[in-house]
């Protein structure tokens, strides 16, 4: 009969009444019979499924209101799983009688319980044979010894789950056993209730309460659809281990401990349970399904060309200063500030739109040019996002700093995919921790890997411990795969001596203490996740701790995103940091690390904050939109700022306090609320600052010092170069709200080939200088007051600088300066106004 004769409605009302076997026999017909019973799927293939008392829901136990793909797949993938313990059956079930003609043995049942025909396991096992099926029917089976399985057989449970309870302690002896359908509690005389070392053993649909389970390598063990309360699974060694639709509750101590490198002799079961572990869906992302990175941002791509500092001084626009024509007699309006100083504004004039021409100059017009650009590598936005930012605008990034989602980044990375693929050790798969002390626990050289895990309520989700003080490349390594770990009472995965591994696409939120703690020389690749609202920082790197952290959203925590301290060196890549309630990134404490092409946007204290021996490098980062500034360096805080793009903070772009010696070269710092780059020499907290800014400490330590236990490494970075003098050079420094620069210091700074251009205030101010401040060219342009002031007492060199076009007076000068070949031209006020006070040597060119 053909499947079109009748409607298809009325195929799948009489296919829906046949058995497991008729329905494959049908399958088999042809190609239209084999699609009619794929159509079953939502039907009959889910009420087989359901109906199956050896299995629950798919997505049990993280998610059972979502219903599979496909519920035909999730039969057929348990039906395999649950035939694959008999794997080896092949040699083991002829019947040693028979020499000369030999013949399968047929499997028997064994029934156990109060009227049958066992009255306990152990009667039952004594009789049993190979792979013999022992039915234990419902009530409280309790063994007085220790059981000791010599031949491989199968313990079910009669009835629902709960029905039967078994209080023994099993030691398996034997290459293969499954246990099914049973509620596990361990005997008086011994917490184990289940222990192998050498085979393998599968369990399905148990509850396991109150005691221990032991596999040790070369054993093997299928875990799946199983509950775990108050219950320890120790893997000691083991080659290959499935974990799969589990629930953990209410541990002591930890749900698993992985310890010891994976053995290197395998049972028979090794290659099945691959075969299997290969055959199942897997959580690794693809490019279609994958949108945990995916940003609500527009993105536009700008190129960037390096800024000349060219000054044409003709009545057309310049590269720097676009002229809105000649000043007419009698259209300024001058106006006298503070100490003489004079400011001349017209009406028409827009910043940096000043002229220096008059009516009777001749049409020849001078122009004149520095012989430098702005050097180093090319900041990271075009000029085009850095016009002025509008009240309320949605913030647009170019395409380049855009997020890669998790597919892309292990398309990119060969060493990440191997590591997202590789299967060895431990594998936990879709399953549930909660409320209990430990999650998974991996320690001396150890592997785990988890994936599409939810770690709720612990004490802490994930720990990578190796207990040993020898160096060794086995180093433990856990491979974690879009977990959710959230309301951990300290850290969410804490990485420890050496641990490693990857960590990638999990969601890890809401926990007391860091998202992900790495000390102690760990160097874990953490990639593509999102961390956030998290009670302290994001990311905690001490201790000599490395780490590759690239490419992930790290937001809304409480203290740093990512916190540096005691020689943690991480390299910190185009990582999105934004809308935390401290700083972004902080570095302290001889905290060191390469940061590069990250966004940093919108946190509550400094986009970046360097402090007390931090000596990090920064390199093409955006920092922006912050509450306060930019880029602090506090006390002793050193390092390198190259490159960045650091736009439209509240504070200053760029705030160095006492004692700090950065190097400060070719970075883009513009629109922010007040200085664009400001030195200040008062301690940090001691005081408030000049433009009301306050120092402050804006981060608690994350545990008492004396248990960050530092190893210090005494290694050169090739990367850092000795400094002795805070320098200033070959910076855009523009359109920010006060002074371009402003320096309060007592000790060296050189300020060297920088761009300070349209700034609200002056492009310079030294209102202190006790020692030396050198101002070499750069050039100073288009300032809404004067290009340079300088205050009683301090003590400036100016060499080949360019004055230009500055609302007021080119250089005000008070204290002990030296004016030596620099180009004071078309200014409002004076080109040089010498007050009372100051001390002035000039020379012209």
């Amino acid at each position: 009969m053909e499947a079109g004769s009748l409607p298809l409605e009325l195929w799948r009302m009489i296919l829906a009444y046949l058995p497991l076997p008729d329905l494959g026999r049908c399958s088999l017909v042809c190609r239209a019979w084999y699609e009619l019973i794929l159509s079953l799927d939502r039907t009959r293939w889910r009420q087989l499924y359901l109906g199956y008392t050896e299995c629950r829901h798919p997505n049990w136990p993280n998610q059972p209101d979502v219903e599979p793909e496909s519920w035909r797949e999730a039969f057929k993938q348990h039906y395999l799983a649950s035939k694959m313990w008999t794997k080896n059956a092949a040699i083991l079930e002829t019947s040693v009688c028979f020499s000369l003609f030999r013949r399968r043995r047929t499997r028997r049942t064994l029934s156990v319980g109060p009227g049958h025909e066992f009255h306990s396991l152990g009667s039952a096992l004594a009789m049993s044979s190979l792979f013999d099926r022992i039915l234990l029917f419902p009530g409280l089976h309790e063994e007085q010894g220790e059981i000791i399985l010599k031949v491989p057989v199968e313990i079910v449970g009669h009835g629902k789950l709960g029905e039967v309870a078994l209080l023994a302690s099993i030691d398996q002896q034997c290459s293969t056993t499954r246990l099914c359908n049973l509620v596990f509690m361990p005997a008086w005389f011994s917490p184990f209730m289940f222990k192998t070392t050498s085979g393998h053993v599968q369990f399905d649909n148990c509850n396991f309460e109150n005691g221990h389970i032991q596999v040790h390598g070369p054993g093997t063990c299928q875990v799946k659809f199983c509950t775990f309360k108050n219950t320890h699974v120790f893997l000691h060694n083991v080659p290959l281990c499935v974990l799969e639709n589990c629930e953990f509750v209410g541990s002591e101590n930890n749900s698993v401990t992985v310890e010891g490198h994976p053995s290197s002799e395998n049972n028979w079961a090794y290659t099945h349970l691959l075969g299997l572990i290969r055959s199942s869906p897997s959580v690794l992302p693809t490019e279609d399904s994958d949108s945990l990175m995916s940003l609500d941002l527009e993105s536009r791509d700008q190129a960037w060309s390096p800024r000349t500092c060219g000054i044409v001084i003709e009545g057309s626009q310049s590269p720097t200063s676009p002229a809105t024509g000649s000043p007419k007699a009698g259209s300024q309006e001058a106006e006298v500030g503070s100490d003489g100083e004079r400011v001349a504004r017209t009406p028409d004039s827009s910043d940096g739109g000043l002229s220096p021409s008059g009516e009777d100059e001749d049409e020849d017009q001078l122009t004149y040019r520095l012989s430098y650009q702005v050097q180093g590598p090319r900041p990271v936005l075009g000029g085009s996002f850095l016009g002025p930012p509008l009240p309320g605008a949605s913030i647009q990034l170019p395409s380049c700093l855009v997020l890669n989602s998790l597919h892309q980044e292990l398309q990119k990375d060969r060493e990440a995919m191997a590591l997202a693929s590789s299967v060895q050790g431990c594998l936990i798969r879709k399953c549930l921790f909660r409320d209990g002390k430990g999650g998974v626990f991996v320690c001396s050289y150890g592997r785990a890997k988890m994936e599409g895990n939810i770690f709720r309520n612990l004490t802490y989700a994930v720990r990578c411990i190796h207990n040993s003080k020898v160096r060794c490349i086995h180093n433990n390594k856990i491979i974690m795969l879009r977990n959710h770990i959230h309301h951990c009472r300290a850290s969410g995965i804490f990485l420890r001596l050496e641990g490693g591994g990857l960590i990638a696409g999990n969601n890890i939120y809401d926990n007391a203490e860091a998202g992900v703690d790495i000390r102690k020389k760990s160097n874990p690749l953490i990639l593509c996740n999102q961390i956030h609202h998290g009670l302290r920082s994001g990311i905690v790197v001490l201790g000599n701790g490395k780490g590759i952290i690239r490419n992930n959203q790290i937001f809304s925590n409480k203290e740093a995103g990512i916190y540096i301290l005691y020689h943690g060196n991480p390299v910190v890549s185009r990582n999105h940091i934004f809308k935390g309630s401290a700083a972004g990134i902080a570095v302290n404490e001889n905290g060191r690390g390469l940061i590069t092409e990250n966004v940093i946007r919108e946190n509550q204290w400094g986009g970046v904050d360097i402090r007390r021996g931090g000596v990090p490098i920064l390199r093409s980062n955006l920092i922006c939109f912050g509450y306060s500034d930019g880029v602090v360096v506090g006390d002793e805080g050193k390092g390198l700022l190259e490159g960045n793009t650091i736009y439209a903070n509240k504070g200053c772009g760029v705030w160095m306090m006492s004692s700090s010696l950065p190097h400060i070269t070719s970075n883009h710092v513009s629109y922010n609320g007040v200085y664009g780059v400001a030195v200040f020499s008062q301690k940090d907290g001691s005081g408030e600052s000049p433009g009301g800014h306050v120092a402050q400490e804006n981060f608690g330590e994350d545990g008492d010092a004396t248990l960050w236990e530092t190893e210090l490494e005494k290694d050169d970075d090739l990367l850092r170069r000795p400094i002795a003098t805070a320098l200033v050079e070959s910076n855009t420094v523009n359109h920010n709200g006060a002074s371009g620069l402003y320096v309060q210091s007592s000790e060296l700074l050189h300020v060297i080939t920088n761009v300070i251009h349209a700034n609200g205030d002056r492009g310079i101010t030294v209102a202190q200088s006790s020692q030396l401040t050198r101002v070499a060219n750069n050039s100073i342009s288009c300032n809404h007051q004067s290009g340079v002031k300088v205050e009683a007492q301090c003590k400036v060199e100016f060499r080949g600088n360019g004055i230009y076009d500055n609302r007021g007076h080119g250089i005000i000068t008070k204290g002990d300066s030296t004016v030596i070949e620099n180009d004071i031209i078309g200014n409002r006020g004076s080109g040089l106004q010498l007050l009372p006070t100051s001390d002035t040597k000039s020379r012209s060119p």
